[in-house]
């Protein structure tokens, strides 16, 4: 059973610094290389891994995209190759990454943009200590000791001196057993979603290329049955499928307002009416975290931009690894609301096609590679609404489409409720990450899984 702490650690934790777990028995605080000593053209396409700061994440190491040396170059920058155990913090810009060394990156190389913590070998458990580390009150310490006046810095000064409470071996051990099982169950939830997506996006492809049959079923592909094909401006469709731009299908279309007509200082505090904005418009999906309002009259004067429940929300600006022209319908159940300039809003005829069935056909490879086509812009790609209307759309009858929205329905909402369930894992390994490292619950070394209820 667990105990409950009023505030403060216990007096038979320790209280060190991460410096003085470093300079014993092994351990050190290494920076990276110096651009002397390791240049662009030394990478290659086959040898040792370098990780650098964006291959920090969340507390590990991402293995995309990773620079390579050749033999020579890594045994040559030896002293900063890593061991399972080590913690590699990110030196420049979000200096309170912090990521631990599994067996897997073992012997990689560490670039001059990161820092390399090692700590003494029996002093304390590495993955404790990496626990510590990501603590949202370790990484607020690095912030606010952060140096630089126009990007925040690390050095080994500033690393050696942020602060640890060491709780006895066996409770270390412990605690970073039950952290790393919940970690172990957000890994696997998020196989299953890379699983779903991958899924997801295998139908999308066939559904909008082979459609449906009556019973239920894929086409045949063309090449096993080319008499049920017609080659279109689209591609490669069904015979029975139509051919439609958006401007048929369409009710109506209405990009945002103008910029002077809806700006951030028309915005009012909750209750008011919703601004639909590109950062809730995600492929398939409307994010409602981020949320803005505006005043009831002010609304109303903008009425031509109102959305409602069903509507079509199109993203005609590409921002970050948001794509132009990602989609989704604005959800049944929220009121009413009104779109931000470069938020598109589309209502469909009902008697041609349905509002969920063109979302699903605009986030297709399909669709993005006809938008790319008239897209605009150097720094950040856009689409005007004249050039949206002249999408084209297969289009099967409505029996069709409303099969092909059931099957993608069903993936979508397997896919939520994963999602859904690694954000409740995620929050509640913050909150026992606070809980445990802050002894507010305390763990004994013969405890079982109780205290994870």
């Amino acid at each position: 059973m667990s105990e409950r702490l009023s505030s403060g650690s216990p007096p038979e934790w320790i209280r060190c610094t991460l410096g003085e777990l470093c300079r014993r028995r092994g351990g050190s605080i290494q920076t990276g290389p110096f651009g002397s000593e390791l240049h662009a053209e030394d990478y290659k396409d086959e040898g040792t891994p370098i990780i650098t700061v964006e291959h920090l994440r969340e507390g590990k190491i991402l293995h995309d995209d990773l620079p390579l040396v050749g033999k020579s170059d890594s045994a040559r920058l030896g002293r900063y190759s890593l061991s399972e155990g080590d913690l590699v913090f990110s030196r420049v810009g979000a200096i309170d990454r912090c990521a631990f060394v599994t067996e897997l990156e073992h012997g990689w190389l560490f670039s001059g943009r990161c820092l390399r913590v090692r700590p003494s070998n029996g002093d304390v458990n590495p993955k404790f200590l990496a626990y510590s580390l990501n603590s949202w009150q370790k990484r607020r310490w690095i912030l606010n000791h952060s140096v630089g006046s126009t990007m925040a810095c690390l050095n080994t000064s500033i690393i050696s001196a942020v602060p640890i409470d060491l709780p006895s071996g066996p409770e270390q051990y412990r605690i970073a057993e039950i952290l790393s099982t919940l970690d172990e169950t957000i890994e696997q939830t998020e196989m299953v979603i890379a699983k779903y997506q991958q899924m997801k996006a295998g139908l999308m492809q066939d559904l909008f290329t082979r459609g449906v049959t009556p019973d239920g079923r894929l086409r045949p592909i063309r090449i096993q049955a080319p008499h049920l094909y017609n080659e279109s401006p689209v591609g490669w469709i069904p015979k029975e499928w139509g051919i439609e731009r958006i401007d048929r299908l369409a009710e109506s279309l209405v990009d945002g307002p103008f910029g002077s007509n809806l700006k951030t200082e028309h915005y009012v505090a909750e209750p008011g009416v919703r601004v639909v904005r590109l950062q809730n418009i995600e492929d398939g999906n409307y994010n409602d975290r981020d949320r803005a309002f505006v005043s009831i009259r002010h609304a109303e004067y903008l009425a031509r931009n109102q959305v409602k429940p069903g509507d079509v929300l199109i993203a005609g600006l590409g921002e970050d690894n948001n794509v132009v022209g990602r989609a989704c319908c604005y959800p049944d159940g929220l009121p009413n609301a009104i779109n931000k300039a470069d938020c598109f809003r589309l209502r469909c005829r009902e008697t041609r096609t349905f509002n969920a069935f063109v979302m699903h056909f605009l986030n297709t490879s399909g669709a993005r590679q006809q938008i790319r086509r008239f897209e605009q812009g150097v720094t950040r790609r856009r689409i005007n609404t004249t050039n949206l209307r002249k999408v084209t759309v297969g289009l099967p009858t409505k029996t069709e489409q409303e099969s092909i929205i059931t099957i993608l329905s069903t993936v979508a909402a397997h896919l939520a409720f994963c999602v859904e369930a690694r954000t409740k894992l995620q929050q509640q390994k913050l909150g026992l990450m606070h809980d445990l490292l802050t002894a507010r619950v305390r763990v004994k070394a013969t405890e079982s899984e109780e205290v994870l209820a």
